[in-house]
């Protein structure tokens, strides 16, 4: 039943996206994030102590609320537990949605309209853009395309084949308190470290298998797959985070582009470095390029996960 769940939540992305009316389950997360940083804050004046045990109860509180609902869901009727299932996985992915998002940039680049560009791409990055040139805003979208094949995709699809529902938005409760916590600021240097070494942790297995798919997905989207390996393990290393420049040197790789450089994030200097060989200028059709090996690369790995867990 768990694979049918997961074939039905990666069709419904597919077909639905992210719906912005739709109420979904990671701004319920957002929300109780918010909610209960200040009391821990208060009650346990070691940062980092506190910092641990909020991230482990935002964690375990939302799987265990998950699986309530899909427990009593199955209980009551296991056909309604499978599509409470199927629709709590579907809202953990976000194929379409990180599709849409980049072409709505790409059009945008097209239009000639650098602000429109700008404006859309800060959506989807943390870095600032107000001030992007073309080539930066394209490098920008590349890589945020690159490092979300992980954090949208294959991880949520992982756990989902793992442990099912709960599992899967236990990991959107990661993902979700790395993105609003883990920051080297002053505010959450330290509250926010256990956040961000659990999201290294989680995404660990994920973002090395998705290289072997990306090395696939880019051979058959004609390109060659042995520079999208090569690249990914010489230089995925490089960017500060332990899992998110593999996928980025996997798609520099197989594009042949140069990804890395100099960012501003609240008008802060970051220079990260530099990824992949620079032997084709970026240019707009990258970002199609790689929506397209991002939607095969998809693609491949529940068909691989279905197969493997069908056989066990």
């Amino acid at each position: 039943m768990r694979i049918i769940c997961i074939l039905g939540a990666y069709l419904l992305d597919l077909i639905f996206g992210d719906p912005p009316s739709f109420p979904h389950p990671v701004r319920g997360i957002g929300w109780f994030i918010g909610k209960l940083e200040e009391p821990f804050r208060s009650i346990i004046k070691n940062e980092r102590i506190a910092g641990t045990f909020f991230a482990c109860t935002v964690i375990t509180t939302t799987w265990l609320i998950t699986f309530a609902i899909t427990y009593a869901a199955n209980s009551f009727n296991n056909y309604l537990g499978a599509v409470i299932s199927t629709i709590i996985i579907y809202t953990s992915l976000s194929v379409k949605d990180l599709g849409v998002q980049s072409l709505a940039v790409f059009d945008a680049l097209n239009e000639g309209n650098l602000n429109k560009a700008r404006m859309l791409l800060s959506r989807i990055v943390g870095r600032d853009t107000a001030n992007l040139d073309e080539r930066e805003i394209i490098r920008a979208t590349v890589e945020t395309i690159a490092e979300n094949i992980v954090d949208g995709i294959i991880s949520p699809i992982f756990y989902a084949f793992l442990g099912g529902a709960p599992l899967a938005m236990a990991y959107k409760a990661v993902n979700t308190l790395d993105s609003m916590i883990g920051h080297k600021n002053k505010r959450y240097l330290y509250f926010g470290r256990a956040a961000a070494k659990i999201d290294d942790i989680a995404n660990f297995i994920p973002a090395r298998l998705s290289v072997v798919f990306l090395a696939i997905a880019s051979w058959i989207s004609s390109y060659n797959p042995i520079k999208t390996w090569s690249i990914a393990i010489r230089d995925g290393r490089r960017n500060p985070s332990p899992n998110s420049g593999l996928p980025e040197a996997a798609v520099a790789g197989a594009l042949g582009v140069r990804l890395g450089g100099l960012n501003y994030y609240d008008s802060a200097a970051v220079h990260k470095s530099y990824i992949g060989d620079d032997n084709n200028p970026l240019t707009r059709l990258h970002i199609k390029e790689v929506i397209k090996i991002a939607y095969i690369t998809s693609a491949l790995f529940v068909i691989s996960g279905t197969v493997l867990f069908w056989l066990i």
